[in-house]
C-alpha cells in the first residue's frame, strides 16, 4: 500500500508538471508579470493569441516595453504587424532610441520601411550620428601632358534617413568620386598642376553633388596620396612609331614585290620576243626558197648572200679574240 501511494504521488507530479508545462507554454505568465511590472498594459489573452498566430511573444513584449521606458508611444499592434511582414522589431527600436536621444527626427513608419527594405536601419542612424569614411581604391588619371597621376581619396560620408529607401549605396558613391578624379586630372594641362594643388581635385568632385540619388550625404573628400605613374603620352607616341613603321615596311615590301614580279615578266617578254626572233629566223630560208622556186632570187645572188654571211661571221670571230686578249691584259694590269 506505501509503495502503490508513492507511485500515485509520482504520477500526480509528473501529470502536474507536464499540465503546467504546457500552461505556461501558452501562458506565458512571467513575461506578463514582467510587461505589467515595466507599465506595459497587455492581457494575458493577447499573449496566448500571439502563441496562436506563431509570433514569438518576448520578440513583442520586450521592445515593447523598451520602447514605453524610452518614451516612444508605440502599441503592440505595430510591432506585431512588422513582425509579420519579416521585419526585425528589435533592430527598429534600438534604432528609435538612437534617433530620439540623437535628436534625429525619425518615426515607426519610416524606420520600418527601411528596416523590410533590407537596410540596418539602426546602423544608418548611427553613421547620421558618427560619420564614416569611405576610402577609394587607387584612381588612374592621364593629364593633357601625357603623364598618368594615381589618386586615392578619402570620402567622409553621413547616412541620409530619408534617401535610405531607393537610395544608391556605397559603391555608386566610390564610382562617382572616381569619375570626378579621372575629371579632374584629365582637364589638367600638366599632370604638376595636380601635385601642387591636389585640393582641386576635391573643390571639382564636391561641385558636382555627386551625392544626388544616393542613401548618403558627402561632407568632405579628402585626397589621402597622389603619386606620378607612367609617361602614358610617350609610350602612345612610341606604340604609334612603331605602327607606322610596320605599315612603312609593309608598303615598301609590298614595292619591292612588285618591282620584282614587273622584273620577271620583263625577262617573259624578253624570251617571248626572243622566240619570236627564231620564229622569223625559221621563216628565212623558206622564203628564199619559194623566192628561187618563183624565180625572183638567182642563183647568184643566193651565192653572194652566202659569201656576206660567210664574211660576217669572220669578221666576228676575228673580233672575239682581241677582245678576250684585251680582257686578259686588263687583268694582267
Amino acid at each position: 500500500m506505501f509503495e502503490s501511494g508513492i507511485v500515485s504521488v509520482l504520477l500526480i507530479a509528473v501529470v502536474v508538471i507536464i499540465v503546467l508545462s504546457v500552461f505556461f507554454s501558452f501562458f506565458p505568465v512571467m513575461l506578463w508579470i514582467s510587461a505589467l511590472a515595466s507599465g506595459v498594459r497587455i492581457g494575458i489573452i493577447t499573449l496566448v493569441a500571439m502563441r496562436l498566430r506563431r509570433v514569438t511573444p518576448s520578440r513583442i513584449v520586450n521592445p515593447l516595453i523598451k520602447a514605453t521606458k524610452a518614451g516612444l508611444g508605440l502599441n503592440i499592434n505595430q510591432l506585431e504587424s512588422h513582425f509579420l511582414a519579416g521585419g526585425n522589431v528589435d533592430r527598429v527600436i534600438n534604432a528609435l532610441i538612437a534617433a530620439q536621444r540623437a535628436n534625429i527626427p525619425l518615426e515607426f513608419e519610416r524606420a520600418a520601411a527601411i528596416d523590410l527594405a533590407g537596410r540596418d536601419v539602426l546602423q544608418a542612424v548611427q553613421m547620421s550620428v558618427n560619420p564614416r569614411v569611405i576610402e577609394t581604391p587607387i584612381v588612374a588619371a592621364v593629364a593633357k601632358d601625357g603623364i598618368e597621376v594615381k589618386v586615392k581619396a578619402r570620402v567622409t560620408v553621413r547616412a541620409n534617413i530619408d534617401r535610405l529607401v531607393g537610395g544608391a549605396g556605397e559603391e555608386t558613391i566610390i564610382a562617382r568620386v572616381g569619375e570626378g578624379i579621372v575629371t579632374t586630372v584629365g582637364s589638367s594641362n600638366s599632370h604638376k598642376d595636380v601635385l601642387e594643388n591636389p585640393d582641386s581635385i576635391s573643390r571639382t568632385v564636391l561641385s558636382k553633388g555627386l551625392d544626388a540619388g544616393t542613401a548618403f550625404e558627402i561632407l568632405s573628400i579628402d585626397i589621402a596620396d597622389v603619386d606620378v605613374g607612367k609617361n602614358i603620352g610617350a609610350f602612345l607616341q612610341t606604340e604609334q612609331a612603331e605602327a607606322d613603321k610596320r605599315i612603312a615596311q609593309a608598303k615598301a615590301e609590298e614595292r619591292r614585290a612588285m618591282a620584282v614580279a614587273q622584273e620577271q615578266e620583263m625577262k617573259a617578254r624578253v624570251v617571248e620576243m626572243r622566240a619570236r626572233v627564231v620564229e622569223s629566223e625559221s621563216e628565212v630560208p623558206l622564203a628564199m626558197a619559194e623566192a628561187l622556186r618563183d624565180g625572183k632570187l638567182g642563183v647568184m645572188d643566193y651565192m653572194n648572200l652566202k659569201n656576206i654571211e660567210a664574211d660576217t661571221q669572220m669578221r666576228g670571230s676575228l673580233s672575239k679574240p682581241n677582245e678576250n686578249s684585251g680582257n686578259d691584259n686588263k687583268n694582267r694590269d
